[in-house]
């Protein structure tokens, strides 16, 4: 296969593993042309090393989105931290992190609890059989992340389909730009009725303590950010973790009787499944030297998650193969969250969720299993963000 007959590589997944292409490219090059519609050269780096120096240098690497402008993109300027270079990013990310350190979540977890167990007696009522991802991994996200921001329950059904919807390339780049676009328009809304009367969810917080710093425009941007990161993100986890444990029995019972057993795992099966595959897309400032490939002034680098997660290098003494799960690694810290500047602000969010969901699960359905044979399971395709479109189960 040629340099530029697969640049959707990174994004292509067989079940839980990355394609095997992606592997040979990792043992043959350090840095490694796509070639992308209109010619153009991307970079794509996949070894553990190379990703974490990229993602941790924010002086040789932007991530202003005028950038993808400048590539010749029709999509609007989606806002928020992703897209945002320091000052300007530093500024924002400090008015952000006192909501998601450890201590200011605890409140929340009880709300978690709750929202986790009224999923758990609708999927009851529901069956068996029920689709385990609309029924159970899909709404818990939201509804977490929606009682964060403050968005009205009436109002977050339509807003799961525009957070799915802009990370699925299935029906062409078109309709993920308008549930961009949708999805910020409707969040401006929200802001603007916030403004006026400012309730108990962060956008409420925010307003009440930095209301004159933040336009509505750009208030809406960082919830954008929020909303559409921890939902589709952490739906792809509850749904790939629990079809990974009902292939893995004997983890399945270890979350159902080991507490002290749950926070390793759910960090080692971040680690295997990596839903989001590429990293926000880097740019370069002036012209580089990568891993010894010359870069040039203004092209793009892509940062693959999952390739720098199974890099074989990062086999300690003693380790399995990284292309499978095993608690208690000799290993740094994965790149599923990123690193450096851009680390994922909601990475203490997600955990939380994942700790309570998977015991809670197991515990509430201990015959839990598949409804259909493995080789029927709806995995994603092509998708920035990978996961399950379905998930039938039984108990």
């Amino acid at each position: 296969m040629s340099e530029t007959e697969f640049p959707l590589i990174q994004f292509m997944r067989e079940a839980f593993d990355p394609v095997s292409e992606l592997a040979r490219i990792r043992a043959e090059k350090a840095v490694y042309p796509l070639t992308i519609p209109g010619g153009s050269t991307v970079w794509l780096v996949t070894r553990y090393q190379d990703v974490r120096a990229v993602l941790g240098d924010a002086e040789r690497f932007s991530n202003d989105f005028g950038n993808v402008i400048g590539m010749g993109t029709q999509q609007e300027d989606p806002g928020g931290l992703g897209f945002r270079d320091p000052p300007e990013h530093t500024r924002l990310r400090k008015l952000l992190t006192p909501e998601f350190t450890v201590r200011r979540l605890r409140r929340l977890e009880p709300r978690i609890e709750a929202i986790v167990q009224s999923r758990l007696d609708a999927m009851e009522k529901a069956g068996p059989p029920v689709d385990f991802v609309k029924e159970f991994a899909l709404p818990i996200p939201s509804l977490v992340v929606c009682e964060l921001l403050g968005v009205p329950y009436e109002e977050q059904a339509n807003f799961e389909r525009l957070a799915k919807d802009r990370f699925d390339f299935s029906a062409g780049p078109e309709a993920s730009l308008a549930a961009v676009n949708e999805s910020m328009a409707y969040l401006t809304d929200l802001v603007a009725r916030e403004r006026r009367d400012p309730g108990d969810g962060l956008l409420g917080q925010l307003l009440r303590e930095h209301g004159d710093e933040l336009g509505d425009r750009e208030l809406a941007s960082l919830a954008d950010g929020l909303l559409t990161g921890g939902h589709d993100t952490s739906t792809s986890m509850l749904g790939l973790g629990t079809l990974w444990l009902l292939r893995n029995p004997e983890y399945f019972a270890k979350v159902r009787d080991e507490d002290e057993a749950v926070p390793g795992l759910v960090e080692e099966l971040l680690r295997y499944m990596t839903p989001v595959q590429v990293a926000f897309p880097r740019f370069a400032r002036e012209d580089l030297e990568l891993a010894g490939q010359p870069i040039k002034k203004g092209e793009m680098v892509l940062c693959s998650l999952i390739g720098a997660n199974r890099d074989p290098a990062l086999r300690g003494e003693g380790d399995p193969e990284m292309d499978c799960v095993a608690m208690a690694r000799d290993m740094p810290p994965h790149m599923t969250f990123g690193h450096g500047i851009h680390h994922c602000v909601g990475a203490p969010l997600a955990r939380m969720e994942l700790r309570i969901a998977f015991p809670a699960l197991v515990r509430r359905f201990p015959t839990l299993r598949l409804d259909v044979p493995w080789e029927e399971v709806a995995f994603r395709k092509l998708s920035i963000v990978y996961g399950l479109e379905s998930l039938p189960v039984a108990w």
